[in-house]
């Protein structure tokens, strides 16, 4: 097992921040999503953000050291979470901060693959352990977060049943879907699955499956696929699916798919905020991090 959570937060949330008429979301809402980063918008029934509730169900998961990527303008994560930027205590887990610089001649973020690299040269111990990445703006359970802390396949991700996501359906035909063996290891991601082959894709359940972004890595292994990841074609950026996809070509059998059918709650635009804090109203009436 391993103790370390590295958490995405340095991204443009563009999508969040787009100009669109919400008619539920107060003032104060609006304000928070134009101008925080997404796991920082005030959600919870007391107003704290949505990372805490991911915090939180890391500590229970059993993780001690919490590695949040955040952009160059990223001082507000450290109002909540520590000044320094390495090792605050925050209510018994250990939070340090890596910032994921924009290169020069870019205006947002190389994606989420260069933000992990950022970190892992930031903090070189990492590449001679093994850690668990996730977004900030989604919510993984207790249960999901311990599977990929416990699982001794050098590198792993939450393999969701499509089915058991509570999105528009518009929303979930666009995930990429994970081709899975029979003894559940990645073969290949599909981006952009079509209607007519989506049959193929099922794995020994006859399940679509479907990546959340929770992945556990070895960082070893992983490191020189980061290190020498390629753009992306279309979306001109650096992604953590193709560095996966890189390390299986010479690595195959490295990466487990953990199957697992729950929903996992998303702050990706302002359309989601109100269903967020629906969610956390009624599953998280206190934040208790006394375990």
């Amino acid at each position: 097992m391993h103790d370390n959570l590295i958490i995405l937060a340095g991204g443009a949330s563009s999508r969040m921040k787009k100009q669109v008429a919400v008619a539920n979301l107060s003032e104060e809402e609006i304000a928070q999503a134009n101008e925080r980063s997404k796991g920082l918008i005030g959600v919870g029934p007391n107003g704290r953000p949505l990372l805490d509730y991911l915090l939180l169900n890391a500590k229970k998961a059993g993780y001690k050291n919490c590695y949040i990527i955040i952009g160059e303008q990223g001082d507000l994560f450290k109002e909540f979470y520590g000044s320094d930027n390495s090792n605050n205590n925050f209510n018994g887990l250990t939070i340090s901060f890596a910032t994921q610089y924009i290169p020069e001649g870019r205006t947002k973020p190389f994606g989420t693959a260069d933000a992990l690299f950022q970190a892992v040269e930031q903090y070189p111990e990492l590449n001679t352990q093994e850690y668990t990445v996730c977004n900030s703006d989604n919510l993984y359970s207790t249960e999901a977060l311990y599977a990929l802390r416990e699982t001794t396949s050098p590198n792993a991700f939450i393999s969701y049943n499509r089915d058991a996501l509570e999105f528009p359906s518009e929303r979930i035909s666009r995930f990429a879907i994970a081709k899975l063996s029979k003894n559940n290891q990645l073969l290949d991601i599909l981006e952009k699955p079509t209607a007519e082959v989506l049959e193929s894709y099922k794995d020994a359940e006859g399940k679509l499956r479907v990546s959340m972004n929770a992945f556990k890595f070895n960082g070893a292994l992983l490191y020189p696929y980061l290190k020498n990841c390629p753009v992306h074609p279309e979306r001109d950026e650096k992604e953590l699916p193709t560095v996966l996809l890189n390390a299986l070509k010479e690595h195959p059998d490295t990466t487990l798919g953990i199957p697992f059918s729950e929903h996992v709650p998303d702050l990706t635009a302002k359309e989601d905020i109100a269903e967020v804090k629906a969610y956390l109203k009624k599953h998280y009436p206190v934040l208790n991090w006394e375990l």
